[in-house]
């Protein structure tokens, strides 16, 4: 009887040292994962579209030259960069002419952790304007694709977009914008996935009776789940009429 009551006793003792160890364990495994989520730098990316028809080579900077080293350097018209890495927050990107402390023109945004965002300068050097478009990091819906279309052509005038699949008649399509004029953004819209020439015609044209187009792209590709920014940009040299496209992935669709 003495026997069995000890065993009693102790019992009780052991499992409370145990659970006194294990909720230990538990607090330090916590207090060393809290340490290691605070230690991580918030961060968002940002890549720079360079689409002003006349302005010099540009240096961007994240902020002045006198403060900050340069994200990008001697960039110029139709470029469009890689995604940079910044700080997540308040964000100031400036423009100077390159090579010197020549400021052209300078924007503030706001960048959430984990997004992605295109800074944009356009229009002419004299006039030259930075924006920041926040762009499309997850994928289109199944069997689309999310195009987003931006008019920076200064001399096109108003105009509508096609989109032709291979072997189909202008007539028989609709645009998939209408009246874009600079300075437009459509936004991100969904559309079948597919290969399609990028026709453009002047605002209200109808075709087969429309007169020749503004533009008409090579038949390309745009695979179901991608997002992609499509810029009407003036044609070189700075006088000639007409315009010309250039696109820039913001999501590539995983393809096997």
């Amino acid at each position: 009887m003495p026997a069995t009551l000890a065993m009693r006793l102790t019992i009780p003792k052991s499992v409370e040292r145990i659970s006194r160890l294990a909720a230990l364990a538990i607090l330090a495994a916590g207090l060393a994962g809290c340490q290691g989520i605070t230690g991580i730098q918030p961060v968002s990316q940002v890549r720079v579209i360079d689409v002003s028809p006349d302005a010099p080579a540009l240096d961007i900077y994240p902020g002045s030259p006198q403060s900050t080293p340069a994200i990008l350097y001697n960039i110029g018209f139709g470029t469009v960069s890689s995604y940079i890495t910044v700080p997540a927050g308040a964000n100031i990107h400036a423009a100077y002419v390159a090579g010197t402390q020549q400021q052209l023109d300078t924007v503030r945004g706001n960048f959430l952790t984990g997004s992605q965002y295109t800074v944009l300068a356009g229009n002419i050097s004299a006039s030259l304007q930075m924006t920041v478009l926040k762009d499309q990091s997850y994928p289109a819906p199944t069997g689309q694709v999310a195009l987003r279309f931006l008019d920076q052509a200064t001399r096109a005038g108003t105009v509508d977009i096609y989109l032709v699949p291979p072997g189909f008649a202008l007539a028989r399509l609709s645009p998939i914008d209408t009246g874009l004029s600079f300075g437009s953004n459509t936004g991100y819209i969904n559309a079948p996935s597919g290969t399609y020439s990028i026709v453009v015609l002047p605002a209200g044209a109808v075709p087969p009776n429309a007169t020749s187009p503004v533009y008409t792209g090579s038949q390309t590709s745009y695979p179901g789940g991608s997002a992609r920014t499509i810029l009407l940009i003036d044609q070189q040299p700075a006088n000639a009429p007409g315009l010309q496209v250039i696109t820039a992935d913001d999501y590539a669709a995983v393809t096997n």
